[in-house]
């Protein structure tokens, strides 16, 4: 059988009043039996003070008339009293008003014992329900009887009644706001639940902009926060996931594009060799642009490579110290017949016994990559390799007089891929930029660059100097 399901609603309102409830409860028995007990508990004084000053006046010299005073007085407050014996007569007042003593053998012991006997209720021996109590009279040294005093009970069984009928007035009253509190408690407490279901229910489909008040100082409120501070999170995820996924998009797409045209290039000097469409004397030039092709390719796939190992820390520096005088004169040495053929000079300027501490191997590959842009971008000009010292870093420069950089491009070299403005030629960064720059601030170090269109670039790199 399927459970039936309870509305929070219910649940709270239903502890809520059971608990009222019992505590009313409980307080009421507790407070009507110490009312109870403190009303015959003053009734029984009341009682045994007057037993005392009859017990007084039995001993004076004249005991009958000194207890007559005492009939009227007693009778007015509806308090009835007798003397009796050991034998249960009455010695005092002679009236058949009043029956006869019949004390049980236990309460005679209680006499006997010189101790007051105290009933606060008395139902069988009184025409009427009875509070008494009975004093032992004591006469030359021994037990000679006894005085009683009896009060009906009426007056406080109506005191009692009347403080019951005000108590449960009182308790419906209470309940009726406590039920109304409660209600209005149940319902903010479940409004809030609500909310918090509803938001829950948006972030499950995606929204992650979704926020809760946080003015409550409770639980809630504790909750509200958690769940705001979730979101926030979880909309920062999100938001890095579909940047990251565009990146692989536009990744995709630039290396397909990038490797669309040596792939094409190839293809086609392929099927003109396999169907002898090319000369033999073009023959050399397409096997060499084959050649060309597929070295771009393999550079592609190991700068992508290269690229991904350090973004992913895979890559482990070999630092070693390197004097930079010999290393732009390497760099000079690769360089120089690239840079011949589009006109271009390397010169280099470096401080005598100017030291870095670096990964040899990466660094010829920055400076390469460095270099090469240069050149593609210059034409019949120089090329300028400096190294030198200031204020705690050692700093390496490369400068050409090329085409330069649009000012709102230089923050975009770095990107992998990017293609310069088409009106500098058909020259590109491709991804020798974004490892330059992964590999320099790798090494603790960071590298900027200087551009005016038409006056040339300069790319500044600084390593801090190790002590």
């Amino acid at each position: 059988m399927k459970n039936r399901r309870i509305n929070y609603f219910y649940q709270l309102m239903g502890s809520h009043l059971s608990i009222l409830l019992i505590s009313f409860l409980i307080l009421s028995l507790l407070f009507v039996r110490f009312v109870q007990d403190f009303a015959y508990e003053d009734k029984v004084q009341e009682l045994e003070s007057y037993g005392q000053q009859i017990l007084t006046e039995l001993e004076g010299p004249r005991p009958a008339a000194n207890l007559e005073q005492y009939v009227s007085i007693l009778q007015a407050q509806n308090i009835n009293f007798i003397v009796f014996d050991q034998q249960s007569r009455i010695l005092y007042p002679i009236s058949e008003a009043f029956p006869p003593v019949a004390l049980t053998r236990e309460e005679w012991h209680v006499i006997e014992r010189g101790e007051t006997l105290v009933v606060n209720r008395d139902v069988e021996r009184f025409e009427d329900t009875v509070t008494f109590v009975a004093l032992p009279y004591v006469a030359d040294n021994r037990l000679a009887g006894g005085v009683l005093l009896a009060s009906p009970v009426s007056g406080t069984s109506e005191m009692i009644s009347e403080l019951n009928r005000t108590l449960l007035t009182a308790m419906l009253a209470a309940l009726l706001i406590a039920l109304l509190l409660s209600y209005l408690l149940s319902k903010l407490h479940v409004s809030r639940l609500q909310r918090m279901r509803k938001a829950t229910a948006m972030v499950s489909e995606g929204n992650y902009d979704v926020k809760l008040p946080e003015s409550g100082r409770d639980e809630f409120g504790d909750l509200a926060r958690d769940f705001n501070n979730m979101t926030t999170k979880l909309h920062k995820s999100n938001e890095e996931i579909e940047r990251l996924e565009n990146r692989r998009r536009q990744f995709m797409a630039d290396v397909s594009h990038e490797m669309r045209t040596p792939l094409t290039a190839i293809a086609g000097v392929i099927e003109g060799l396999r169907t002898n469409m090319i000369e033999e004397e073009q023959r050399e030039r397409g096997m060499n642009l084959v050649s060309e092709e597929t070295k771009r390719l393999m550079r592609l796939v190991n700068e992508n490579l290269d690229y991904e190992k350090i973004r992913s820390n895979q890559v482990t520096l070999l630092k070693e110290t390197v004097e930079t005088q010999e290393l732009l004169e390497i760099i000079k040495e690769q360089m120089d017949f690239q840079a011949a053929e589009k006109g271009n000079v390397i010169h280099i300027t470096a401080e005598p016994r100017q030291q870095v501490h670096v990964d040899m191997d990466r660094m010829i590959q920055v400076l390469t990559n460095i270099v090469k842009n240069s050149i593609q971008f210059t034409e019949n000009g120089e090329i300028r390799l400096s190294a030198y010292t200031e204020a705690g870093y050692s700093v390496i420069r490369v400068e050409d007089t090329g085409s330069g950089i649009d000012v709102e491009e230089i923050d975009l070299i770095w990107r992998r891929f990017f293609k310069s403005d088409v009106s500098r030629g058909s020259g590109q960064f491709g991804l020798g930029l974004s490892i330059v720059k992964q590999l320099v601030e790798l090494h603790g170090g960071d590298i900027e660059v200087e551009s005016e269109k038409g006056k040339g670039t300069a790319f500044t790199i600084r390593f801090p100097v190790e002590q």
